[in-house]
C-alpha cells in the first residue's frame, strides 16, 4: 500500500510539474502576444519611444523573435537611429537567415545612406528568397534608373507587373524609363494604364501633362494638371500662365 500510494505521489508531482510548464509557456507567449500589441499600437500612433520599450519588453521575453528585431529596427529608423535600425535588421537575419523581408529593410536602411552597392546586394538577397518580392524589385529599379542603366531598371519594372498585374506603382515606373529612352508611345500608354489602375495617382497625371506638353497637346496637358494639382502636387504658375489661351 504504502509502495504503491509513493508511486501514485510521484506521479501527481510528475503531472503537476508538466502542467505548469504549460501554464508557463501559455502565459510566456500572451505576455510576447500583449507588448507586441503593444508596441505595435504605439508605432501606430507615433509615440516611438513607447514602442521601442514594448519591442525591447517582447524581445527580453524572447531574443530570438525575429519579427520584434524588424520591427524594432522600423521604429529605430523613423527615429533617424541608422545604426541601431541596421543593428536590428542584421539580429533578425541572424535568428532566421531566411528572413527576406528583413534583408529588404536593410537594403532600404543603406539605400537611405546612400550605400548604393550595399543595398543593391541585400535586395539581391531578398529575392533569393522570395523572387516575387514587387518591393525588391522596384527599389533594385531605383537604382538602377538612378544609375542611367535603364534597360536594368525596366528588366526589374517589369517584373513587379508580371507579378502584380494591377501594381499602378510599376507602369508608372515603366513610363518614367521608356521616357527616358524616348519612347514617347510607349510612356503615354503606361502612364494611362497606371491611372486605369489608379485614377488619383497625382505623378502620373503630371507626368503625363508633361508629355502632352512636348507634344503640344494643351487640352490633355491642361486637363492632367488640374487633376494633378487638385491631388496635392505642386505646378509651376508660370506654366499654369502660359496655358491660359488653350482652356
Amino acid at each position: 500500500m504504502g509502495r504503491y500510494f509513493h508511486i501514485f505521489i510521484v506521479i501527481l508531482l510528475l503531472i503537476s510539474c508538466a502542467a505548469g510548464s504549460k501554464t508557463e509557456k501559455k502565459d510566456k507567449a500572451l505576455m510576447i502576444e500583449e507588448h507586441f500589441q503593444l508596441a505595435y499600437n504605439a508605432a501606430s500612433r507615433g509615440n516611438l519611444g513607447e514602442a521601442v520599450r514594448e519591442y525591447q519588453k517582447v524581445l527580453e521575453l524572447d531574443s530570438n523573435n525575429a519579427k520584434a528585431h524588424l520591427n524594432l529596427g522600423i521604429v529605430y529608423g523613423r527615429q533617424e537611429k541608422w545604426k541601431k535600425e541596421i543593428s536590428q535588421y542584421e539580429k533578425a537575419i541572424n535568428v532566421d537567415p531566411n528572413f527576406a523581408e528583413a534583408y529588404f529593410n536593410l537594403g532600404v536602411a543603406y539605400q537611405g545612406r546612400g550605400e548604393i552597392k550595399e543595398a543593391k546586394a541585400q535586395y539581391q538577397k531578398a529575392l533569393q528568397i522570395y523572387p516575387n518580392y514587387v518591393e525588391a524589385h522596384t527599389n533594385l529599379g531605383i537604382i538602377h534608373f538612378r544609375q542611367g542603366m535603364f534597360d536594368q531598371a525596366l528588366a526589374e519594372y517589369q517584373k513587379t507587373i508580371e507579378i502584380k498585374s494591377d501594381y499602378a506603382k510599376g507602369y508608372y515606373n515603366i513610363g518614367s524609363v521608356y521616357r527616358q529612352q524616348k519612347k514617347m508611345e510607349e510612356a503615354v500608354n503606361s502612364f494611362k494604364k497606371a491611372l486605369e489602375i489608379n485614377p488619383k495617382y497625382a505623378s502620373a497625371h503630371y507626368a503625363l501633362a508633361v508629355l502632352y506638353y512636348e507634344k503640344q497637346e494643351y487640352k490633355l496637358t491642361i486637363e492632367h494638371f488640374d487633376q494633378a494639382e487638385k491631388l496635392g502636387m505642386f505646378i509651376d504658375p508660370k506654366l499654369l500662365e502660359q496655358l491660359k489661351p488653350y482652356r
